[in-house]
């Protein structure tokens, strides 16, 4: 069994799960080989893999257009996980507002466009938010992601940035991710094995987490409802959470691309990781 685990040529920081798996994978028998998605062995015959694996594509946000192509090459000759159409969907995440729209709780969410010269302080106002979190619609490990009072110029000068690439989200601050925190609900294969606390994270800032923590009720319904339609076809998911003023989880990030699943924290979850991956590649994806 050949596995091709998916990283990227420049890692914005160190990945926890990618020692932990390679072993397990190793102590299963299936050779894996870790591969960057733009590196220079990128163009090889991925045909010989049975199975290709996105886990550390962390800079895809930078060209996703590039990215979204090869995920769909790489598709046409061997199975990639998460599949390929889920991907799309997740890479731009105004996929938020179509979570919403189907009852499930998230965090509130104007998606803003290019070209559009509403001003943030009115945006804000229209919604009754005094502290907003603006940051790219296509992004990953907190690029471009700032936490400012609504009536900041720097907050408008934020936003400008951002739209001259590309679209722009703009939220309000939850204070929960200072209290119970956000929290990070892992999913692998069929089910949520564990979850973490994350701390805040902004432009510039390291991750922070701590756990394993059990998972409350009205986090796992929450977070099930998330994965409902796509759920079957998944390998693994992170559905990240904060609760609201009224203790509310709402969703803030539904992700199926790259997470990091936090495998050191609960090596139950690496051991369903590993299995998972064995199984498939051993039927051909």
């Amino acid at each position: 069994m050949r596995v091709a685990l998916i990283s990227c040529t420049d890692m914005p920081e160190p990945d926890p799960d990618r020692e932990v798996l390679a072993a397990g994978l190793a102590a299963a028998g299936v050779d894996a080989r870790w591969i960057a998605w733009n590196g220079g062995d990128a163009g090889q015959a991925w045909a010989s893999f049975d199975l290709a694996v996105l886990r550390a594509t962390w800079d895809y946000h930078l060209a996703v257009d590039r990215f979204l192509g090869w995920v769909d090459a790489v598709s046409a000759v061997t199975t990639v996980l998460n599949p390929p159409d889920v991907v799309r969907a997740n890479a731009h995440k105004g996929y938020l507002n179509e979570l919403a729209a189907r009852g499930v709780p998230t965090v509130p969410t104007a998606l803003v466009h290019p070209g559009r010269t509403e001003e943030l302080a009115d945006l804000a106002a229209a919604r009754g938010w005094r502290d907003v979190v603006v940051k790219p619609a296509v992004s990953a490990g907190s690029h471009l992601t700032l936490r400012v009072a609504a009536n900041d110029p720097s907050g408008q000068g934020h936003l400008a940035t951002v739209l001259a690439t590309s679209d722009a989200l703009v939220q309000p601050y939850l204070a929960g991710v200072e209290g119970d925190g956000e929290r990070a609900l892992v999913w692998i294969d069929g089910a949520f094995t564990h979850a973490v606390r994350k701390a805040p994270r902004f432009l510039g800032d390291d991750e922070s987490v701590t756990g394993p923590l059990p998972i409350a009720d009205d986090e796992r319904a929450v977070a099930t409802a998330a994965l409902a339609p796509v759920a079957s076809r998944l390998l693994y998911a992170r559905v990240d959470l904060c609760r609201d003023d009224a203790g509310q989880p709402r969703v803030m990030e539904l992700e199926l691309i790259e997470p990091s699943l936090f495998l050191l924290q609960h090596p139950p979850a690496l051991e369903r990781l590993v299995a998972a991956i064995a199984r498939r590649a051993a039927a051909g994806g």
